[in-house]
């Protein structure tokens, strides 16, 4: 399938040769609740693991998680409506075998996160408390500290990981490329580790099997609720070594984060991090308000402000095009003061940090890039199309979001499938190969100047709203900043890569997609097409073009 005019892209980054070398049974890139997850199970079942992690422990997206963890845990719930709300959010693209391992084993896995130490919220006989979130017909979401989920979840894991000392953690490692052996099979990463080895730091840690949990790709829009590592190096890293990566033109936009002013979409400053107001709030009360005061979501959906997040990002871009504003207005005054501090404390620390008091003032909304729910493509044990590389968590397409990830369900894909993934490791781990091609001598970087530039034209182009015309001109913006060259190699050059070629594989695959399906909408096509029901699958051709193929599928359920 033909893809717009794009950047030539690299294979590998280029990188000095590694300068020191360690092994291990297992490498696992990722330290957010998909990481970890998979390193406790892997111990459980008596392998060794190092855990490469970008910055600190604890400095991924886990932590920033509001809202909580879905799960049926209602005795008046059932699977069966979970996996149906599932599949209505995925607009038809859910892999159903997958959705119903989702709510299956989901149950099981929340269990397991309290025996590590997850301490969640209790009613006072002790009962899990559950609340709602968007797209949700019931209660089913477990929640910590109110809205302070993530944070407990990493709290627990990073606590049971420091406790057991075959697990090395490896912070402060940015992994740059995957190491494979004469046949193509996946056997370790190379990896720049600040203060390790070299000056430079370059090293490789060899291992029987690699796992990618690395997290999303936010950072490639100006507006994101995403942490500032979310570079997309996980899905490049697998693209370049040439793993399939499938629906990364399904970027989920939260409808509420906050809108600092400074960071407007299109303002050419460098991204940040969005403050989230979780969907939580809605779920309990809060109420979308337009410019005069009327709640625009009452008509829009039966569900109206909990309505799947596609909907409301969709109903309040039209009501700030309309209006011309940067957001609209979300209302949690009649909530309560007392009950708001309780309940959402960390999102009423947001709003007084702004300026603002959730129980006497409006919160101004806008919708911001937060979930990518395509990524590497894998298989239901979290085999990607590489022999010997896994992936998990939002780096990877399991098949369960579909064309958009229904709320909570995010932390739950990475608590299965981390469990799945050593179930499938553990039962024949394979022997230690060999690796090839250790040099990347010849290897790609990208000026990291270009990175502000990036960000404004896929927010401004390539955004909540796209159309031929818009995606055209971010596929000719990328492939000019692709042709900037740094002096010389360092992390801010390596992400900015990593950027540029997810970029590309979205720009494709957006402008490929003539149609509206979840979180993809299309100005041009704004109808929903059985004709493009099915997959994207992207990859990288051994001379740097991108490449798509389609694979037509029947339709799950759908609205």
């Amino acid at each position: 399938m033909p893809v717009p005019l794009l950047p030539t892209l690299g294979l590998r980054l280029a990188a000095p040769d590694p300068g020191w070398f360690e092994s291990t049974d297992v490498v696992v890139i990722g330290s957010g609740i998909a990481g970890l997850a998979c390193a406790l199970h892997l111990r459980e079942a008596g392998l060794h693991v190092t855990v490469v992690t970008k910055v600190n422990t604890d400095d991924g997206s886990t932590r920033w998680a509001q809202g909580g963890i879905a799960a049926v845990l209602d005795p008046e719930d059932s699977w069966a409506a979970h996996a149906r709300d599932t599949l209505v959010a995925g607009a038809g693209l859910c892999d159903v075998a997958a959705v119903d391992l989702l709510v299956r084993e989901g149950p099981a896995r929340i269990r397991e996160l309290i025996r590590w130490g997850a301490d969640f919220d209790r009613a006072a006989d002790g009962a899990l408390q559950l609340t709602r979130e968007g797209g949700h017909h019931a209660r089913r979401i477990v929640h910590a500290g109110g809205d302070a989920t993530g944070a407990e979840v990493q709290r627990a894991l990073h606590a049971a990981v420091r406790r057991d000392p075959w697990i090395r953690l490896f912070e402060h490692s940015l992994a740059l490329d995957l190491l494979r052996d004469s046949k193509g099979r996946a056997c370790g990463v190379t990896l720049h580790v600040l203060g390790e080895g070299t000056p430079d730091g370059v090293g490789a840690i060899l291992g029987r099997t690699v796992v990618l949990a690395s997290g999303g790709m936010g950072q490639i829009y100006a507006s994101t609720t995403n942490p500032v590592v979310s570079t997309g190096d996980g899905v490049a890293l697998a693209m370049r070594a040439g793993a399939a990566v499938t629906d990364v033109e399904f970027v989920q936009f939260h409808p509420t984060a906050l809108m600092v002013p400074s960071q407007v979409p299109g303002s050419g400053a460098a991204s940040q991090q969005q403050p989230l107001i979780s969907e939580a709030l809605r779920g309990e009360g809060a109420l979308l308000r337009d410019g005069e005061g009327r709640r625009f979501m009452v008509g829009q959906h039966d569900l109206a402000e909990l309505a799947p997040r596609d909907i409301v990002a969709k109903a309040s871009h039209r009501v700030m095009v309309e209006e011309g504003t940067s957001h609209v207005w979300l209302d949690a005054r009649h909530l309560g003061r007392e009950f708001l501090a309780t309940r959402f404390p960390t999102i009423v620390a947001s709003c007084l940090a702004a300026g603002l008091n959730p129980a006497d003032d409006l919160i101004p909304v806008a919708p911001a890039a937060h979930y990518a729910s395509g990524g590497v493509r894998t298989d239901a044990s979290g085999r990607t199309t590489i022999q010997g590389l896994y992936a998990c968590g939002e780096v990877a397409c399991t098949g369960v979001h579909g064309a958009n990830r229904l709320a909570s369900n995010s932390l739950l894909e990475g608590l299965v499938f981390a469990r799945r993934i050593t179930e499938d490791i553990a039962g024949s781990p394979p022997p230690q190969r060999d690796p090839v091609n250790f040099s990347a001598e010849g290897g790609w970087l990208v000026d990291p100047a270009v990175r502000p530039s990036l960000q404004s034209e896929m927010s401004r182009n390539a955004g909540v709203l796209r159309s031929g015309d818009s995606l055209a001109a971010a596929a000719r913006t990328i492939a000019s900043l692709g042709a900037a060259r740094p002096t010389e190699a360092g992390t801010a050059t390596w992400e900015a890569a990593n950027l540029l070629t997810v970029a590309s594989a979205l720009v494709a695959a957006a402008t490929s997609r003539e149609e509206t399906r979840g979180s993809h909408w299309r100005q041009d096509y704004p109808a929903r097409q059985d004709a493009w029901c099915g997959h994207l699958i992207a990859g990288i051709d051994d001379d740097g073009t991108l490449n798509q193929t389609w694979e037509p599928t029947t339709c799950s359920l759908q609205p």
